[in-house]
């Protein structure tokens, strides 16, 4: 701990005789008492910037008997500990007539936020000659019995946070074991300091400048983390190259973690000490040193998961204390309050499979699986290549034939049945823009072919030629009944998708067949076929605490159109482009294949989806560049209902 100045040894003694004050005087004493309180709480209030450029509040105040370089020293020095906590301090009763004059300062600490504070009176010793008052100072002005060298330190007592739970209530993130890594500047002095934090950051990975000017501006006792490991997942020949930087130190410590560092991580997020940033936005909530969720879910309810802190506050003994066996004594105490847990529906063998189902894909991919019958999102996957963001329920891509679902219906009510003949025509024309079906779609299916038909072979120009019998709305009134287009907060980032009114009519012909300006996510179409086959709009749901409906918007799907759909999709699986799941064991499946093009660069490259029911489950698997649906996106589907039985 700090060393108070040897200078402050005891109360300074008052000079001079006192005589009895008049009122002028007395209003004298309170003046400076009041302007004592304020330089207090100005001087224990942080400082933005350099510190060191800013003025000193208590160098104006009048001190008897010593500098306000001296005091301002001894005050920080006792306080420097109270991890940013400002007091209040105001004056109450002033004595000063008696024949010491004292003055009665009201502290009060909001140790934690929300509580009651550390709350009690001190006394000042006040001195006046003629008409000019003056205060005295000691340590005990600060807090009660509070003797020379002896500091306050507030340690912060960390809160159980609360779990996130899955399917069957099985626990993902949970308190693990961890290695928290970073230098400790008690440990090496300011002049190795950064040269220690720039060998830390390449040993661990993070990025040089940042880490080593938090470094170099942390405080001589100051713990910077650089890094946390799971327990047990340090790199091999860590622990000698840690030995070798000056400074660098491990702390055993706990963290909210799931089973894995790549489980559902976009979505249910992350658990770490709270930046900077975060303190100077909600300075009421975070303080320097505190662990809250920095993203996903974590973020969103930390604070029904974080629970409250709690902090006790110390008089630590000086250093050179007569007393070696001096211990710390507790002058206040508000216990932490753990945090309560955050049910969700993700099933974690199920999460698992999508993750290494999705494993091996180069190009970046999402796989959503959920279940019919509650809209209960099981699986929300992605892969590496997403480079960590949320393509599984937050994505935003054109959804390509997948979308023949929502023409179909529209279609259906339109008056076509499945039987309707349409026609397949190689090309169709539509202002001079060309569409064409897909490169190897077969020749046996072309000419005039019943609509299901159309819908297995997945015929572009089928679909497109039937546009006439659209009105205004009728694709987005489908798209609607089937979950999608219709943003709603169901308490997790989500994109429902988007049908837009086209803006010309090659527009709307693109917008039959999943292009143009429609953009879906994977969440989103596996809703599309989940609402199929439960013969009712579907709205997904992953934070159980979150009530969900259908919205208004959306007409009810009836149960002959519910039929009529089902019969198309089966017909995708065995005759059509979805055949390489006709023989997965278990219930009938359902699908359809989608193929989107998008330009990258100068180059147009495809979009591979594929979506499919199977009993109680829906999937949707995107894959951002892929040769097709049935191609690239199928034996990812198929993987995954294999496994998930």
């Amino acid at each position: 701990m700090r060393r108070t100045s040897a200078a402050l040894t005891s109360l300074l003694v008052l000079g001079g005789a006192l005589s009895a004050c008049s009122g002028d005087d007395a209003g004298g004493a309170e003046a400076v008492a009041k302007q004592l309180a304020g330089a207090l709480v100005a001087a224990a209030t942080p400082q933005s910037g350099d510190a060191s450029k800013a003025p000193d509040p208590l160098a104006s105040v009048p001190f008897t008997g010593a500098d306000s370089a001296t005091v301002t020293k001894a005050y920080a020095d006792i306080v420097d500990d109270m991890d940013g906590v400002v007091p209040t301090v105001a004056v109450g009763e002033v004595d000063s007539s008696a024949d010491k004059p004292t003055a009665t300062l009201r502290w009060s600490w909001p140790v934690v936020d929300g509580a009651d504070p550390w709350a009690y009176e001190t006394t000042v010793a006040l001195s006046h000659q003629g008409d000019k008052w003056s205060v005295g100072w000691a340590p005990d002005v600060v807090a009660p019995d509070l003797a020379e060298g002896e500091t306050l330190d507030a340690v912060t007592q960390p809160t159980d946070r609360g779990d996130v739970t899955g399917a069957g209530g099985t626990v993902l993130v949970t308190e693990r074991a961890v290695v928290r890594v970073g230098i400790d500047r008690s440990k090496v002095d300011a002049a190795a300091a950064p040269a220690s934090a720039k060998a830390l950051a390449r040993l661990v990975g993070v990025d040089v400048k940042p880490y080593v000017k938090a470094v170099s501006g942390a405080g001589p006792r100051a713990f910077v983390e650089a890094i946390t490991y799971r327990a047990g997942e340090e790199p091999a020949g860590f622990a000698d190259a840690l030995g070798a930087i000056a400074g660098a130190t491990t702390v055993d410590a706990e963290l909210a973690l799931a089973p894995s560092r790549d489980f559902a991580a976009p979505i249910l997020g992350r658990v770490g000490p709270v930046t900077a940033e975060m303190v100077e936005k909600h300075p009421d909530t975070y303080r320097s040193g505190d662990v809250a969720g920095l993203s996903g879910l974590q973020a969103r309810y930390d604070e029904q998961l974080r629970g409250s802190v709690g902090r006790v506050v110390y008089v630590v003994p000086a250093p050179d204390s007569k007393d070696p066996g001096a211990d710390k004594r507790e002058v206040y105490r508000h216990d932490a309050t753990p945090g309560q847990p955050l049910a969700i529906t993700l099933d974690e063998r199920l999460q698992t499979l999508a993750e290494q189902v999705l494993a091996k894909t180069r190009p970046a991919a999402a796989l959503v699986a959920l279940r019919p019958s509650d809209g209960a999102i099981l699986a929300a996957a992605n892969d590496a290549a997403t480079g960590g963001q949320n393509y599984a329920t937050f994505g935003q891509f054109a959804p390509g034939s997948t979308f023949k679902i929502v023409t179909s219906l529209a279609l259906l009510r339109a008056g076509l049945t499945p039987e309707s003949p349409v026609e397949c025509t190689p090309t169709v024309s539509v202002n001079g823009k060309q569409f064409k079906n897909y490169s190897d779609y077969p020749s046996s299916a072309l000419g005039t072919i019943p609509l299901r038909e159309a819908v297995a072979q997945s015929c572009n120009t089928a679909l497109i030629g039937q546009r006439d019998r659209l009105g205004k709305g009728d694709l987005a009134s489908a798209a609607a009944t089937l979950g999608l287009g219709v943003d709603h907060d169901l308490g997790f980032p989500s994109f429902f998708g988007e049908v837009p009114a086209p803006a010309s009519e090659t527009e709307a012909a693109a917008s039959l067949i999943g292009q143009g300006k429609v953009l879906a996510s994977p969440m989103a179409m596996a809703t599309v076929i989940a609402s199929v086959q439960a013969g009712t709009t579907v709205v997904p749901r992953l934070v159980d605490q979150v009530d969900v409906s259908v919205p208004a918007e959306a007409e009810p799907l009836a149960p002959a159109e519910a039929d009529q759909l089902r019969a198309i999709l089966r017909q995708v699986v065995t005759e059509g482009s979805g055949r390489g799941l006709a023989d997965v064991p278990g219930p009938p499946v359902i699908a359809k294949t989608g193929t989107a093009e998008y330009a990258d660069g100068d180059t147009v490259r495809t979009h591979a989806w594929m979506v499919a029911a199977q009993g109680d489950l829906a999937v949707a698997v995107y894959v951002e560049t892929g040769e097709s649906g049935s191609q690239t996106a199928g034996p990812l589907l198929e993987a995954f209902l294999r496994g998930a039985r």
